[in-house]
């Protein structure tokens, strides 16, 4: 075979290659990425008290219905003052012994509150290398969409209670420790880094304190307001899912939807705010539900009732009613 043939279809395989590579300009392009359904819970530690032993049935009911991959927990996991060690009795009476459906013995990424912070935070990430479903690399990560087998959507776990001031001063003395170590500036730079790298089309930010509440508990939280919020909008974050108050709420707020899980035991009362879609205080959770497209809410409370179904667009023109 002459040169001369060689390299001309040396050429041609390198055109086509080239046109292949061209005609799909990203990795979602013609492509129907798998869906995924994860529950939120947050705010639940109480040794099966206060409702907790009834959302967690609830729970298994729903992440069995809906094939859930996955659970998110946004802190406040142990009451009133975290845990100890990776062997504290915590561990069984308030997470296995509760959280024992089947269908809940899933992937569950966690975030720190303010009481796990009473305690040794250190322990729940320690508990993440021996446990099989408690998911904590480290006080604050990213779950990659890849890792949850969605490629669509990347999650961001940050840990709020450092950004709070009045935790180095005003509260339980081994809060005041615990967060005065924490490198807060470092955190919100990762953050930032994080945000800008994602391709993902679906960005969302997990943590424990509220941005914009109606909870009777504790509302807006100057500090993620003032830092966190402007990320938020800069890089393009559809949901922020937190914790804290004890209540179930949906806002929507300067092109972001703000949900509210922290009902997973006993809960207080909350009233509607500027962007309200809904809230209520019933012991419940959230089931999510997502697509390519669109991203669903659905809170539940601990008799199973949906009391609210929302809808998160892509283009952030966020609706809702309750059920």
């Amino acid at each position: 075979m002459s040169t001369d043939l060689l390299n001309r279809r040396e050429v041609l395989s390198a055109l086509a290659a080239t046109a292949a590579v061209m005609a799909i300009p990203n990795a979602f392009a013609g492509a129907s990425p798998a869906p995924l359904n994860f529950l939120v819970v947050g705010d639940w530690g109480r040794n099966g008290d206060s409702n907790q032993r009834e959302v967690a049935v609830q729970m298994g009911k729903a992440a069995e219905d809906l094939a859930s991959q996955c659970v998110i927990s946004v802190g406040d996991n142990f009451y009133e003052d975290g845990v100890q060690s990776t062997s504290d009795p915590m561990w069984r009476s308030s997470f296995e012994a509760i959280y024992s459906a089947r269908s809940l013995q899933i992937p569950w990424y966690v975030a720190l509150g303010n009481h796990d912070y009473r305690g040794v935070p250190q322990a729940q990430i320690d508990y993440a290398k021996t446990s099989k479903r408690w998911h904590m690399p480290s006080r604050y990560y990213k779950v990659s969409g890849s890792q949850i087998g969605a490629a669509h959507l990347d999650l961001f776990v940050i840990d709020t209670s450092p950004l709070v001031h009045k935790y180095r001063k005003d509260v339980h003395s081994a809060i005041a420790e615990n967060v005065s170590n924490q490198d807060v500036p470092g955190q919100l730079r990762w953050l930032d880094e994080q945000l800008s790298q994602s391709t993902a089309p679906w960005k969302v930010v997990v943590a424990h304190h509220t941005i914009y509440s109606g909870g009777s508990g504790h509302g807006d939280t100057p500090e993620t307001t003032e830092l966190i919020e402007p990320l938020l909008r800069e890089h393009g974050v559809q949901a922020y899912i937190n914790g804290h108050d004890h209540d179930l709420q949906h806002i929507r707020r300067g092109g972001v939807d703000y949900l509210c899980c922290g009902a997973g035991s006993e809960v207080r009362p909350v009233q509607a705010v500027t962007g309200t879609l809904f809230c209520a205080a019933r012991s419940g959770f959230a089931a999510f539900r997502s697509s390519l497209d669109s991203l669903s809410v659905e809170f539940r409370d601990f008799t199973g009732a949906i009391l609210y179904r929302g809808e998160i667009p892509r283009a952030r023109n966020a609706v809702g009613k309750a059920a």
